[in-house]
């Protein structure tokens, strides 16, 4: 039988998904149970995935989209290596080389083949984001580097166990190359045990079906996927429609902005997502290896076509791609490539502005466009061992129709959650002196954009390195629909001596103690005209700290006394603006 036309049942097909469903959601709770990280066990940098035995995603957890993106490379890269044919019961594969189907070096993929009476049925995956990988800085994401080399250990496609043997040389060679051996040691297991259990549960299921049945199952979900993508793509109007935005710098050529261009073009079931126009490879590590770039159209694509459809790798069939040789979405080695997340972010701000364009009604405005992933290192002074901790700062979420937009939340592609503060000051001589909203950061419109953070640290004991790898600090995040822009981002350190000094959007900090190290990150922009959002919800974010009583006056036309809207005063400041500037809201 031709499984790839082979008719399944549908009640058999839907059972199953969600089976294969829960078996990846399994995985991950697995491995972030397991993790030792912060930046896994509390900010849920990791996913985990299971893949049909030619490498087509098929189901996969609630997690971060980029990375179920960036795994389908690294699968297919250990598929070239090593065909199923050649796999054998208990092997497990260890990559992140992002210039052979990695994404950025502290991303670590562990692949495991999955056998049924002799026979490789599915893959499991994992990825996760490893607190250290080695190289030039503590946590091994320096804003500076200028080549891979710079920024920690390659690891080529590999096994790290061979038929059930572990490969100590791997480990050991892992061990010796970064300054938190225990923690990356721990991670990598959790990695390992998610995959085991995947294998567990995906052999129960194949004992339940029939391997052949599963496979054909795998099959059919593909095409339904492929079916209801390519439909919502054709109810788009047809034609090309164009975005740029920019990225602040490259972190070593401060002040010149990095442009990205993106053109979409519909035409009937199929969808073209081509980036000449693009900038050229930076010299600092922000650039896009495609296993990255590709991700960041998946994740778009699959936000804009509705969550009923399967999350599998039919949904990518009608697709077509284009990313320029040598440009910053498609660098060639060594370009550097650690800081890539920023990058990804502004390339999914783009396309959503050009799908604004082809669904004006249903998107919604820019996000604070960054993961601030921040890590913290030096020697402990108790212990005299390194330690290396994580922060990942969150902005506020672009407002939506109908809706304001999120405070103080990981959107997007990148979906992490924050670090408790208690877990920065149990891993760190760091105390987290503030962690509040910023008022007036959401872009003002009908609808607020949803507001950033202010985070403050100061260092007790010691030294310690910061990476700063901020955005939006010179463009802010885009209003739709009249809806005005957000704020931007800023950074500062207080020195114990009593000295400020302002960050540009991306360096190394060196903190003493008694230094304070204040992050503001943007909010979200707005939707729809200022002037028409109703007093009440302005009078209501004053009153939450959102909004202060100057800007309700001045982007608003609001006028509030005493905790109390002047309505008088309310009708003749709309009325002036209205006037004056046809609305204070600014068309994107």
């Amino acid at each position: 039988m031709n499984m790839e036309n082979a008719v399944v049942d549908p009640i058999t097909q839907e059972v199953v998904r969600y089976r294969l469903t829960a078996i990846a959601d399994e995985m991950e709770m697995t491995l972030l149970r397991a993790a030792y990280s912060s930046i896994v066990k509390e900010g849920l940098d990791a996913s985990a995935a299971v893949f049909d035995r030619a490498g087509n995603n098929i189901a996969q957890a609630a997690s971060i989209p980029i990375h179920l993106g960036c795994m389908i490379p690294a699968v297919e890269t250990v598929i070239a290596k090593w065909p199923v044919e050649l796999m054998r019961d208990g092997d497990v594969y260890i990559m992140n080389d992002p210039y052979n189907g990695g994404t950025h070096l502290p991303d670590i993929s562990i692949i495991r083949p999955i056998f049924h009476a002799g026979t490789v049925i599915a893959i499991a995956a994992t990825m996760s984001h490893h607190q250290e990988m080695g190289g030039m800085v503590p946590g091994s994401l320096p804003p500076n580097a200028t080549d891979i080399f710079q920024e920690g250990l390659q690891l080529p496609p590999m096994k790290l166990v061979d038929a059930g043997v572990p490969v100590d040389n791997i480990l050991e060679i892992l061990e010796r190359n970064v300054r938190t051996p225990t923690v990356v040691m721990g991670d990598l297991r959790a990695q390992m045990a998610a995959c085991k259990l995947a294998s567990d549960r995906i052999t129960e299921l194949a004992n339940d079906l029939g391997g052949d049945q599963l496979g054909q199952v795998m099959d059919a979900l593909l095409r339904q996927s492929d079916i209801l993508t390519r439909e919502r793509i054709a109810a788009m109007p047809d034609g090309s429609y164009e975005f740029t935005d920019y990225m602040d710098d490259d972190g070593v050529n401060p002040g010149q902005p990095v442009r990205i261009h993106a053109t979409v073009t519909v035409k009937g079931d199929h969808i073209t997502f081509d980036f000449t126009g693009t900038a050229n490879q930076v010299k600092g590590p922000f650039n896009c290896v495609p296993a990255s770039s590709i991700s960041a159209v998946y994740y778009v694509l699959r936000a804009v076509t509705g969550s009923d459809i399967p999350n599998n790798s039919g949904c990518y069939r009608g697709v077509e791609i284009i990313l320029p040789e040598g440009s910053l979405v498609n660098p060639r080695r060594p370009a550097p490539v650690n800081s890539r997340t920023a990058t990804i972010r502004r390339i999914c701000d783009t396309l959503l502005g050009c799908f604004q364009q082809i669904l004006p009604d249903a998107i919604p405005a820019a996000s604070c466009g960054q993961l601030l992933v921040m890590n913290f290192g030096g020697i402990d002074a108790t212990t005299g061992d390194f330690f290396v901790t994580s922060e990942l700062g969150v902005g506020g979420m672009g407002a939506r129709p109908g809706k304001d937009g999120i405070d103080a939340i990981e959107t997007d592609a990148t979906n992490c959650m924050n670090v408790p503060a208690e877990t920065i000051e149990m891993e760190s001589p760091i105390r987290v002196r503030e962690w509040s909203i910023t008022r007036d950061s959401g872009g003002p419109g009908t609808w607020r954009g949803g507001c950033g953070t202010r985070k403050v640290f100061e260092l007790t004991a010691g030294h310690a390195t910061a990476n700063y790898r901020g955005e939006r600090h010179t463009s802010s995040p885009w209003g739709v629909q009249g809806g005005q822009e957000a704020s931007t981002t800023r950074a500062y350190v207080e020195r114990s001596g009593g000295d400020t000094e302002q960050l540009p959007s991306k360096t190394m900090v060196s903190l003493e103690q008694g230094d304070k190290l204040t992050v503001e990150l943007s909010g979200g922009g707005g939707y729809g005209d200022p002037l028409l959002r109703d007093p009440q919800l302005v009078l209501a974010d004053i009153m939450n700290n959102r909004v202060s009583v100057a800007s309700a006056s001045s982007r608003y036309g609001v006028a509030v006394n005493d905790g109390r809207i002047d309505w008088a005063a309310t009708e003749r400041l709309r009325n002036l603006a209205r006037a004056t500037s046809d609305g204070m809201g600014v068309q994107q």
